[in-house]
């Protein structure tokens, strides 16, 4: 049996969701975007031109999830299927877009470039618990401009797993578009095998800027999966209840669905959120406090509801280091997530409220992952019944380590974690080293970037690849692209 966490009942959800329907019928959605609010008004929306708000009907919410797929499938580049997000499926991915990078060895933090994205996207190939990366850093030494575009280019280039990404441009969507087209090769190959995920975030509260709701109309458009990132913040710009944040994330996400979906029906998404409390004594947004755990499991409970696949930032830390707290906030996300069924959980690596990634972090939330992804097997009989003939062998031969029965299910029912993850007795540590959890971390990622072997694109696809990106840093005025040694 899967073990299963609920934080709400079916009562509660209905009323939640039934809430943030009058809201959007009642005091509208905000929209900087010409285009989408016509659209919006073709189906019948009112349109407040002077407040760019839109009223939505009921009728139009209705039509939009009756449209809206169940189930998002994502493939690497290489064309394999690597994520079902459906049911009770869960899948891990880094958490995206960090300003900083963690020196392990310094403890400090500054601005990462070419150097440390190539690193980390050269770690992804080996974490084996988390089937998709993300552009989870921004590269400080390109420009601006081309950020976003150049994070998905390296992605492609050193990681064949599927991408979780965004953009921070209307302009940059057709060059991110054009990548991935390179891949596949075509329009309607992408259409079938999707590559990347976007994240498209709506402004808390109730608001859509020119380049959200862009974004999620040109995903739909080519039907490149997006994921909702609502962001309401409980105590601060949402209710301080989390029942009334869920509200507001509701209404927040349920306008997504309406935009996606009115401009093309059947569009893939995913109901996803990065709501966190406000912590009035810091004035800061913890991603690890428990409050913010529980709206991210809640808030999936919600999606499921409605009928489609969810994701959640969680299982990130807000420590400044890799340190205790750092282990027990992701832990603790990581297995409520797992447990609450969230299909894509967005997190590992991530410190310092979503601003600070750590490749160190990264491997050490590996393994937390793979812990969590036991855990949801459950306990199930595997050839114990009757119980008789085990324990005959067991009195028989005072042990059971060699028996048929261990070597066959050893693997499937015990979660032996890596090098990482310290089990020997206190002699035998000091033995090998009295290594700490930091130096073991630092140890594993040496031996992945040794051992790294290149994503086997296409020579031809490499060279498309290089091309366009090049291209686009001159239109920006660059000479040309980064060293990308690691």
């Amino acid at each position: 049996m899967r073990p299963a966490l609920r934080f709400l009942s079916d009562a509660l959800i209905e009323r939640i969701v039934s809430e943030a329907r009058d809201l959007l019928g009642s005091l509208g959605v905000e929209i900087h975007n010409d285009a989408v609010l016509s659209v919006l008004n073709d189906h019948g929306a009112r349109i407040d031109k002077s407040s760019k708000r839109a009223y939505l009907t009921q009728e139009i919410i209705d039509s939009s999830l009756a449209t809206a797929p169940d189930a998002v499938k994502l493939f690497d580049a290489l064309g394999r299927e690597a994520l079902d997000l459906s049911g009770e499926k869960i899948h891990f991915t880094p958490g995206s877009a960090a300003i900083h990078v963690l020196d392990a060895r310094t403890g400090t933090s500054r601005h990462p470039v070419t150097a440390d994205y190539v690193r980390y996207a050269k770690l992804m190939t080996a974490m084996d618990h988390l089937a998709s990366q993300s552009t989870a850093m921004i590269p400080s030494d390109v420009h601006e401009r081309i950020s976003d575009s150049y994070r998905l280019f390296l992605s492609i280039l050193y990681c064949s797993k599927p991408i979780v990404t965004g953009t921070f441009t209307t302009e940059a969507f057709e060059v991110m578009r054009d990548l991935q087209l390179i891949v596949r090769g075509s329009e309607q190959a992408l259409v079938e095998r999707p590559l990347t995920i976007f994240s498209c975030c709506p402004t808390s509260p109730l608001k859509w800027s020119d380049v959200t709701s862009q974004n999620v109309v040109d995903c739909a458009q080519h039907s490149i999966p997006v994921e909702y990132i609502s962001m309401p913040l409980t105590g601060f710009i949402a209710p301080v209840t989390l029942v009334g944040t869920l509200v507001q994330h509701t209404a927040e996400t349920l306008s997504g669905v309406v935009i996606s979906q009115l401009t093309k029906p059947g569009a893939p998404a995913l109901w996803g959120g990065s709501p966190a409390i406000f912590d009035v004594r810091y004035e800061t947004t913890p991603m690890g406090a428990i409050g913010t755990m529980m709206v991210d499991c809640a808030a999936n409970e919600i999606g499921k509801h409605l009928g489609f696949p969810t994701q959640a930032y969680i299982g990130l830390s807000d420590a400044k280091l890799l340190d205790a707290q750092a282990g027990l906030e992701s832990s603790m996300g990581a297995t409520l997530a797992a447990l609450s069924g969230i299909n894509n959980v967005s997190g590992p690596g991530m410190l310092d409220f979503e601003s600070l990634f750590s490749c160190e972090k990264l491997v050490v939330d590996n393994e937390i992952c793979g812990m969590t992804k036991r855990l949801v097997r459950g306990i199930e009989p595997r050839e114990d019944f009757p119980a008789r003939p085990r324990f005959e062998e067991l009195l028989a031969e005072q042990h059971l380590l060699i028996s048929e029965h261990t070597r066959k299910y050893l693997r499937e029912e015990i979660c032996f974690p890596g090098p990482l993850i310290d089990r020997a007795n206190r002699s035998r540590w000091r033995e090998e080293g009295g290594l700490t959890l930091l130096e073991r971390a630092e140890r594993e990622i040496d031996e992945i970037l040794r051992e790294y072997e290149p994503v086997e694109l296409p020579q031809d696809v490499l060279s498309e690849l290089y091309r366009r990106m090049e291209s686009e840093a001159r239109r920006h005025g660059m000479d040309g692209l980064p060293a990308r040694d690691a």
